[in-house]
């Protein structure tokens, strides 16, 4: 499954920690990248879900509109939770098993959604979804653990566009299963899902053994602070994740709000068709991570944030053209994985004693990007419609170019 398992031990104290870790001196297969890009998928898509089914959730519980946005907003809390809590562990414990025992969880909290009598208990499931839906996480440190130097970039390249691809598709399968047999047959066709990808996981992942960390469970959550306060890359990068996140939910949020009115009025399947158009542009994005091993990190990234800034002028004339809107979104999604790709490859070079925790500080601020995203962008549709929610998208791009523009070395 690996294709030379070969490694060396290399004692390395960097900052004020010290590990011995196992260094790949072969890249991990391609068979594997590509198992861990569609479990990162199928995991992810979990939290996602409830983008299309905002209005249908809305009827069924009582929940007014205004305040249906929550749904979204708790998951990507919790999410955030998850990441500050569960993903550091893959520094501490062994995780081929921190992996499977998650999703196996996760399998119980979609159950929990799809049989939800009550908002209550939809909230508390779904608060589970967000909180166990860090495993993705785990599973790119391991990943990158598990590549070459020389070839990292292109591994964590593959296995997050699987993440990107399956929030994207997350829109399209939802909206079928929805037309088909209703909201709560998305979250039960997850739940099993989720558990044969489990089983496979738990037999295909390497038995791979790296020398963990000698510290606390509170120690190691409180090194997240410490690795924050001396990687000023992993600072600025995890700035530029919230803000790219920040637009991507202001658009994937409210889209299904004027697509579903008049003068459209389309289904959940047409609408969650729009994430095809999105997963072209996640594909074509897949190359940043080869350009990052090539020293071309920064490059890329300021090229992407200009196509992110003007993908907002197509997508503004949604009322006018779907054409124009579907070239929107390949461009803001292109944008979004390419900046988001070059991030993590950056950041998983820093310390590679600590990649659990790094790419958990990363990801705690995409996810306080994608609630407030979400909850912002129902709102001024709201007041303002689908033209604020173009601008406040745009003035959220361009801040995230001038701060690159500032920051970049």
């Amino acid at each position: 499954m690996i294709a030379d398992q070969t490694v060396k031990k290399a004692e390395k104290v960097q900052g004020g920690f010290r590990a011995s870790e196992q260094v790949p001196v072969s890249i991990i297969s391609r068979n594997v990248a590509l198992l861990f890009s569609i479990a990162c998928g199928i995991v992810v898509a979990n939290i996602y879900y409830a983008q299309p089914l905002l209005d249908a959730i809305s009827n069924e519980f009582g929940i007014s509109h205004s305040f249906v946005g929550l749904v979204i907003t708790i998951t990507q809390i919790f999410y955030a939770l998850g990441l500050l809590l569960l993903v550091p562990l893959g520094d501490l414990l062994n995780r081929r098993w921190l992996i499977a025992g998650q999703m196996l969880l996760s399998v119980l909290a979609l159950i929990v959604v799809g049989t939800a009598t009550s908002s209550i208990v939809l909230f508390v499931g779904i608060a589970a979804v967000g909180f166990l839906a860090v495993v993705t996480q785990t599973l790119v440190a391991f990943a990158a653990t598990l590549a070459a130097p020389a070839e990292r970039g292109r591994v964590v390249g593959v296995v997050t566009s699987g993440i990107v691809i399956g929030i994207l598709l997350a829109r399209t399968f939802a909206g079928v299963l929805m037309d088909l047999a209703g909201w709560r047959s998305v979250y039960l066709v997850s739940a099993i899902f989720t558990l044969i990808m489990a089983c496979v996981l738990f037999r295909v992942l390497p038995h791979f053994e790296h020398k963990r960390e000698s510290l606390s469970y509170l120690q190691l959550i409180r090194s997240m602070f410490t690795l924050f306060a001396q990687e000023r890359t992993l600072r600025i990068r995890a700035a530029l994740g919230m803000m790219i996140f920040i637009a991507f939910s202001i658009l994937w949020t409210s889209l299904v709000l004027p697509l579903s009115a008049p003068p459209f009025s389309l289904s959940h399947t047409a609408i969650g068709a729009f994430g095809l158009a999105g997963v072209a542009g996640a594909l074509a994005a897949a190359r940043a991570g080869r350009l990052a091993d090539r020293g071309l990190g920064q490059k890329t990234t300021g090229v992407a944030l200009i196509l992110l800034l003007i993908s907002w002028l197509p997508i503004s004339y949604v009322q006018h053209s779907l054409l124009a809107l579907i070239v929107g979104i390949i461009l803001l999604d292109l944008a979004v994985q390419a900046v988001h790709v070059t991030n993590q490859s950056m950041i998983l070079t820093l310390r590679p004693e600590a990649r659990s925790r790094l790419t958990a500080g990363y990801m705690i601020f995409y996810s306080i990007g994608s609630a407030t995203g979400s909850i912002a962008s129902t709102s001024i549709y709201v007041y303002f419609g689908w033209n604020g929610v173009s601008l406040l998208g745009a003035i959220v791009s361009a801040l995230a170019l001038l701060f690159w523009s500032l920051t970049k070395e």
